[in-house]
């Protein structure tokens, strides 16, 4: 009831007094010159008017009487619009009241939309974004759409779910594979309109999956400076042939800086080597499908799965981290501890006992145990 009484005033004078142009669009840096035009019903001169613009009143030497019922003011160098449904020009009486209203519209025409990139979650679906040109803002509400079309045969069609993030669209179904789609984006408003280039994607070549399930990470035995890392392969994906990659990243429980295995393989598990006894770890892993159904692209990283953690047992020891399972990353530290071990193995093992990783694993035991040992009789030795 109050807005309605607040606005009776204007309601009541509207239609005897008018501002030209109404709603003009103008280009960045345009001049504009409107003109209040009032009815004689209302007996009030040009002279005693006022404007304002977005509520801040000008200044009079903008104004001008042209005659005894037309104002008019003239504004130079027009900023882009301060929120996209215009700028209010307003004509006032001197008492305040309100007896003309024009919405100015100031901006850009539209840039050619740029890097439009798009990705297929489990090859179900269509997600794309892009960037609104070098420019970015026009200051006018500026409509994006987002097309697509199979490429040689098929009608173009809209996405039209732009609910997510600005400048992304998303097709939830319907699409096609083994067939090349065209995609591209238009850009329109009241100045003018662009397009972005057409990019050529087949959907096997754009898919990414859901993080890995099941992350375990887990102790190995007694050692100090290892942790076991496992997963599972991605579900949705089952029933396709592909080969997955994985990353893996973990950091210290008090530390922001992730470490970063970037190529774990095909493989779902990987034990992680050189870390500090008696600390907690976070782990996270992600997958790559590569070569779906015979892709030749490189397929899109997943997000990272949650964070699962474990700690280490055992005294602090200093190594940077390593994946187990790249050959390429065994050093010369390795190579000794190797000799070492193949040494305690003469002495410790009968017959025709395997070379195994379980066996490896005793003898790291047992040395980290003889150096507790070592330690403990240099202690006491110094009481």
């Amino acid at each position: 009831m109050l807005f309605f009484v607040l606005l009776l005033p204007y309601a009541l004078t509207a239609h005897l007094a008018v501002i030209s142009p109404q709603d003009p669009v103008l280009r960045i840096g345009s001049s504009l010159t409107a003109v209040c035009t009032v009815s004689a019903e209302l007996e009030i001169t040009a002279r005693s008017l006022y404007w304002t613009l977005n509520g801040r009143r000008l200044a009079r030497n903008t104004y001008r009487v042209q005659s005894p019922t037309k104002s008019s003011v003239t504004l130079h160098q027009l900023n882009g619009s301060l929120q996209q449904s215009g700028d209010n020009l307003v004509c006032h009486r001197s008492n305040g009241e309100v007896l003309a209203g024009s919405c100015i519209y100031v901006g850009s025409p539209p840039e050619k939309p740029v890097n439009l990139t798009c990705w297929s979650r489990n090859t179900k679906d269509l997600s794309c974004r892009w960037s609104p040109g070098s420019q970015g803002e026009t200051f006018i509400n500026t409509k994006y759409v987002l097309k697509y079309k199979l490429k040689w045969y098929g009608k173009e069609k809209d996405c039209e779910d732009y609910t997510g993030l600005p400048y992304m669209c998303y097709v939830p179904r319907d699409l096609a594979i083994f067939t090349p789609y065209e995609v591209w984006v238009d850009a329109s408003n009241q100045l003018g309109s662009a397009s972005s280039d057409v990019v050529t994607l087949d959907i096997l070549d754009v898919v990414t999956t859901d993080p890995p399930p099941d992350v375990l990470v887990s102790r190995v035995g007694e050692l100090e400076d290892q942790l076991s890392v496992c997963w599972g392969s991605p579900p949705a994906l089952k029933d396709y042939l592909f080969q997955a990659k994985y990353q893996i990243r973990y950091r210290v429980e008090e530390s922001d800086e992730w470490k970063v295995i970037d190529d774990a393989g095909n493989q779902t598990s990987c034990r992680l080597a050189g870390l500090r006894a008696g600390t907690v770890y976070f782990v996270q892993v992600r997958c790559n499908p590569v070569g779906i159904y015979g892709s030749k692209k490189a397929g899109i990283w997943s997000d990272w799965s949650h964070s699962t953690a474990a700690s280490t047992p055992g005294i602090e020891r200093s190594h940077g981290g390593s994946c187990d399972s790249k050959p390429s990353e065994h050093n010369s530290t390795l190579r000794k501890e190797l000799k070492q071990f193949f040494g305690w193995m003469r002495k410790h093992s009968y017959g025709c006992t395997d070379v195994s990783i379980k066996l490896y694993d005793q003898w790291r035991v047992w040395l980290q145990k003889a150096q507790k040992t070592h330690d403990q009789v240099l202690q006491s030795g110094k009481s």
